[in-house]
């Protein structure tokens, strides 16, 4: 006897509808399964056995078939289990019907019945409103998950014999969401506030042209000069995510197993700070059975790379496409997979490996040359493609002191988020990304002076088209914290100061 379950697998951050085929006939007793099973899904066989039979259910005695379609899709996870053991009760005849029920179905199971929270529902529940399914069963760990996806219908079981109760129903009642998306929160944004730093009028500046623009930034300074403070108090200038914005994230993470409990959608920017030892398949995503990387996992937030020189070369040759495209396609034999990687890189250097080169109140101890050899494991193409590069100086003693009377993270965000609405729209997406026509149209400089001045610092710092790219889009971003439609000479002048030496300011 042949029953269906419908249910689904993820590949990257999409699903892709699996149809559980179920028979059960006369011969020796055994669960057999096709369609590209990996061992994680073959060891559900003897889960399910132990979970029908620690549910009260009677398990077949003949011979059972499972066949998983498509049968080209690779099958990975405990997901699986869950619609595996409905379609043997029904196929059993233990269900009153053996017809596909309108339902996406999803989850693993314990040896005693019980139904885990998994990773990766978010994907999948968008695929089924897509769909137009009539309702998702999934595990009740994952409500607050499912509860973002709106008009479609919620089935959260706790356990097999629960399942299998609602498929029992002719019109099961779908649960009441109890999330919402608005109060889905997960963190404070402004965790750690500029209003702490002292000095540092320069670096400030750059935060906010940074966080205004979407661009990429490095700082590079002697230990203790505050470039990784500075670094993680961007968060805090950025406004919270989008709608659309927060589901791409969430699903992300959902997919990465990384969501925190409770937490239907991530309205706050993610900042992702890997260590300087991660591989290139931590920091972009990969492996046989793809998955995403830092740079993904910080999409639509912060890529933070403290000690840039340290990491491996190769793994950070492995950025430059990925910052210039805002995805990572990663290729494999049987699909390729695309990660979202729209991020804000922000990176920190010592200028030479004891740290103190050019430094007012320590002297470098470095050998002759170390210094160039140190900053070479950056290459010319990966720093070009940073927008903003700032030298941060220590602040003297005689400074710390004083009483703070900066800006904090809340007063400078309202001017980010004014900025930033004024670019998108204007041209729909952050300066940071303008590239082709839309540049030519938005950053266009229309003062002599202007022009005169880009020409000669294109010849004196040695600049590459790229570079020049990059200027223009600084300062077009420093337009709009002006609030100023037009390019003008003390915007270009601003955003060449950030591709100057400290000394020649």
């Amino acid at each position: 006897m042949l029953a269906q379950v419908s249910t689904a697998a993820v590949i990257g951050v999409e699903a892709v509808p699996v149809a559980v085929e179920v028979d059960v006939s006369d011969g020796l007793p055994g669960i057999s399964m096709v369609g590209l099973p990996d061992p994680t899904v073959r060891e559900s066989r003897d889960r399910v056995r132990s979970a029908i039979r620690n549910s009260g259910f009677p398990f077949p005695s003949g011979r059972v078939t499972v066949s998983l379609t498509p049968s080209d899709l690779r099958k990975v996870g405990a997901a699986f289990d869950l619609p595996i053991a409905l379609g043997i009760l029904a196929a059993a005849g233990v269900l009153p019907t053996r017809e596909p029920r309108p339902f996406t179905v999803i989850g693993g199971l314990s040896l005693d019945g019980h139904v885990p929270p998994m990773a990766g529902l978010l994907p999948i529940a968008v695929a089924s409103r897509r769909d137009a399914r009539k309702g998702i069963v999934f595990p009740h760990g994952n409500m607050a998950e499912a509860s973002v996806v709106e008009g479609l219908p919620l089935f959260p079981v706790r356990s097999l014999f629960d399942a299998a109760c609602l498929f029992a129903e002719a019109e099961p009642t779908p649960s009441r969401r109890t999330l919402d998306r608005g109060t889905a929160v997960a963190e404070p944004i402004d965790r750690e506030d500029l209003a702490d730093v002292r000095g540092q009028a320069f670096g400030r500046r750059a935060l906010e042209l940074a966080a205004a623009g979407g661009h990429h930034l490095l700082l590079s300074g002697p230990p203790g000069a505050g470039k990784t403070m500075l670094a993680r108090r961007m968060p805090g200038l950025l406004p919270p995510l989008s709608f659309d914005e927060a589901l791409t994230v969430t699903t992300i993470h959902s997919v990465a197993g990384l969501l925190p409990a409770n937490v239907g959608l991530m309205m706050t920017r993610p900042f992702r700070a890997p260590h300087h030892t991660a591989s290139d398949v931590a920091l972009v995503g990969g492996g046989s059975l793809p998955r995403p990387g830092e740079i993904s996992l910080a999409h639509a937030g912060v890529l933070f790379l403290d000690e840039l020189p340290e990491f491996s070369r190769k793994v950070l040759e492995t950025l430059r496409q990925p910052l210039e495209q805002g995805a990572v396609l990663i290729s494999r034999t049987a699909r390729s997979v695309t990660f979202p990687a729209e991020v804000m890189l922000v990176a920190a250097m010592n200028p030479c490996p004891c740290g103190y080169q050019g430094a007012a109140e320590r002297r470098c101890v470095c050998p002759p040359g170390a210094a160039e050899r140190y900053a070479r494991r950056l290459s010319g193409p990966l720093r070009d493609r940073f927008d903003l590069l700032v030298e941060v100086q220590a602040v003297p003693w005689a400074d710390l002191r004083l009483p703070s009377a900066a800006e904090s993270s809340a007063d400078v965000r309202s001017r980010v988020i004014a900025a930033r609405e004024r670019q998108l729209e204007r041209q729909g997406c952050l300066n940071g990304r303008l590239r082709g026509k839309a540049l030519q149209a938005h950053c266009a400089i229309d003062d002599e002076r202007a022009l005169d001045m880009l020409g000669g610092s294109v010849a004196k710092l040695a600049l590459t088209a790229r570079a020049v790219t990059r200027v223009l889009r600084v300062a077009r971003t420093a337009a709009d914290l002006a609030g100023i439609d037009r390019v003008r000479y003390g915007h270009v002048a601003e955003a060449l100061q950030f591709r100057l030496p400290a000394a020649e300011r």
